[in-house]
C-alpha cells in the first residue's frame, strides 16, 4: 500500500535574486560603469585610488553579484602593508541601485572575507562608513595609527583582524604590495578625501 503525504513546499519564481561568482574580464566594462554611477566619475581622484593605481587586484579575490545575467554588484581587494603588517585593502564595494535591500553589499562582503582568511593576509583595511561596516567587525580602532597617501577621514579608515593581534602596534603609511597591471594606467588626478 502506498501512503500519500501533503507536503508543503514554498514555490518562488527565483530562488535567489542574484549570484555570486569570481569576476570575470568581460565584466570590466560593466564594473566600471557600476562603479561610475555609485560613486562619480571623479572616483579616480580618491585617495584609496592610489593604492589602486597601477596595480593588479588580489589573485582570486575579486567577485561580481549577477541577476539576470547583468553585473549588479562587485567588489575587489588589494595587496598592500598596512603599518608593517601584510593585510588587504577591500574596495571599492559597489551595487547597483535596483538591487540595493536584496543583501548583495552583505552577500558580497561575507563572501570577500571568508575568501581573504582563506588566503592568509593577517588584517582587511577599508576606508567607508563606520556603522555599515561594523556589522562585519570593522572598527577604527585597530587603524587609529595608520594612515592613507592622501587626505582622509579618520573615522572612515577602517580594519578588521583575520588574526587575533594582527594590527597589535601596526602604524604608518598603508602602502600598495600588489602585482604591477600589465597596461597601468596614466596617473590619475590629485587626490580628495575618499
Amino acid at each position: 500500500m502506498t501512503c500519500l503525504r501533503n507536503t508543503n513546499i514554498a514555490l518562488t519564481l527565483k530562488a535567489a535574486p542574484f549570484a555570486l561568482r569570481a569576476e570575470k574580464a568581460s565584466d570590466a566594462v560593466a564594473r566600471e560603469t557600476l562603479l561610475d554611477a555609485c560613486f562619480g566619475e571623479n572616483r579616480h581622484a580618491r585617495t584609496c585610488q592610489r593604492l589602486r593605481d597601477g596595480r593588479t587586484s588580489a589573485e582570486g579575490l575579486a567577485f561580481s553579484a549577477i541577476a539576470d545575467g547583468n553585473l549588479v554588484g562587485t567588489v575587489r581587494l588589494w595587496h598592500v602593508s598596512a603599518g608593517g603588517t601584510r593585510a588587504l585593502m577591500l574596495g571599492p564595494l559597489a551595487v547597483d541601485r535596483t538591487s540595493r535591500k536584496l543583501g548583495v553589499g552583505t552577500a558580497l562582503m561575507d563572501h570577500a572575507l571568508a575568501a581573504a582568511t582563506a588566503r592568509g593576509p593577517r588584517a582587511v583595511i577599508l576606508l567607508g562608513d563606520g556603522p555599515y561596516y561594523a556589522r562585519f567587525g570593522f572598527s577604527a580602532e585597530r587603524t587609529a595609527a595608520m594612515s592613507l597617501p592622501g587626505p582622509f577621514e579618520r573615522e572612515r579608515l577602517l580594519g578588521l583582524e583575520l588574526q587575533a593581534g594582527a594590527l597589535d602596534g601596526a602604524c604608518g603609511m598603508i602602502v600598495p604590495t600588489g602585482a604591477a597591471a600589465a597596461n597601468p594606467a596614466q596617473k590619475a588626478p590629485r587626490a580628495r578625501a575618499a
